[in-house]
């Protein structure tokens, strides 16, 4: 399939889509900490509309959608925040809206899902999981199945690169959680198309590194040794064939990391800088506080802040939950 990339004029017309969406322009702060030979600054997803920044591409893909479709309503897969995103951005625009979530689901992103009138059915991960990869599960009827990798959704997610390149032009690296991909093949499309040498970082939690072993291997593979953990927001069994011809070369490499040291850059980021995060939104923070990520200024895509309170409890007492 060769390589591909999100369009620049596809981008630039997101970017004008979303200013009349009920979306805001999150605010990119500097770390309040000192990292010598660093210049880290977070750009703050966590505070979007639900905690997250998937409400760009389920706006930006709602509103592309025909009369016909959105007739007929959306559905998808999420892990949660998708869902909350989809599901909002569907209240706003008057489509019906139903999802499949995964049974380990945060009950704080559940609570929030079903307060905005979706259709939730729970399933076992493997389920889930199957219906990210074909794109339809049962009972889904006539509705239209948002995915995570749909052009428009990333395109919307890319108008975060857009807004880091108006602020901070002269960024050297930019670091996104891996989930699906979808984030950061629209963000990295966006600052590539600007400069290709600005680096994009993918992180990954230990117990799932499916980038991380498809960019050695130089194709697409499933992460055999998979687990579940509380970095929920990141996870995935395999790297989608759909989003490799993007995410082979428009990231640079993946950064694997503990769960350690994801709990300790949440603790950071409250003490720091008053901001709550969940795993996945902390990620790139851990990865940028490590030998790993070179010297120069970095920004660290702050994803979500979607997590359940009794793990924060446990993040701030020192642990790391279960």
């Amino acid at each position: 399939m060769g390589e591909q990339m999100i369009e620049l004029k596809d981008l630039e017309f997101a970017g004008k889509n979303m200013q009349d969406s009920p979306l805001i322009r999150t605010p990119l702060i500097a770390l309040n900490m000192n990292t010598p030979g660093k210049k880290i600054y977070l750009k703050c997803e966590n505070l979007q509309k639900f905690g997250s920044f998937k409400g760009r591409g389920a706006y930006h893909a709602i509103t592309q959608l025909t009369e016909e479709q959105r007739a007929g309503g959306i559905c998808g897969a999420s892990a949660g925040n998708f869902a909350q995103g989809l599901g909002f951005m569907a209240n706003q625009l008057n489509v019906s809206c139903q999802m499949l979530v995964p049974d380990y689901i945060p009950q704080t992103k559940l609570s929030r899902i079903l307060e905005l009138d979706v259709k939730i059915k729970k399933v076992p991960f493997t389920q889930w999981w199957d219906a990210i990869l074909s794109r339809t599960y049962d009972g889904i009827g006539q509705s239209t199945f948002m995915h995570p990798c749909d052009y428009n959704v990333m395109a919307g997610h890319g108008t975060i690169g857009l807004e880091i390149l108006e602020d901070l032009p002269d960024v050297d690296t930019v670091i996104c959680p891996y989930g699906s991909g979808g984030l950061i093949t629209g963000v990295s499309s966006a600052l590539k198309h600007h400069n290709k040498s600005i680096k994009v970082l993918a992180c990954e939690p230990e117990t799932a590194t499916p980038l991380h072993v498809s960019l050695k291997a130089g194709k697409p593979l499933a992460f055999e040794n998979h687990r579940s953990s509380f970095v929920d927001g990141m996870g995935g069994k395999n790297v989608l064939e759909e989003i490799w011809p993007y995410v082979s070369h428009l990231v640079d490499s993946s950064i694997v990391l503990s769960l350690e040291e994801i709990a300790e850059a949440i603790r950071i980021l409250i003490n720091r800088n008053s901001l709550v995060t969940e795993g996945a939104g902390a990620a790139p923070l851990a990865a940028a506080l490590s030998n790993k990520v070179p010297n120069g200024t970095i920004v660290c895509v702050l994803s979500g802040g979607n997590i359940d309170s009794n793990k924060l409890v446990t993040i701030l007492n020192g642990q790391v939950p279960t």
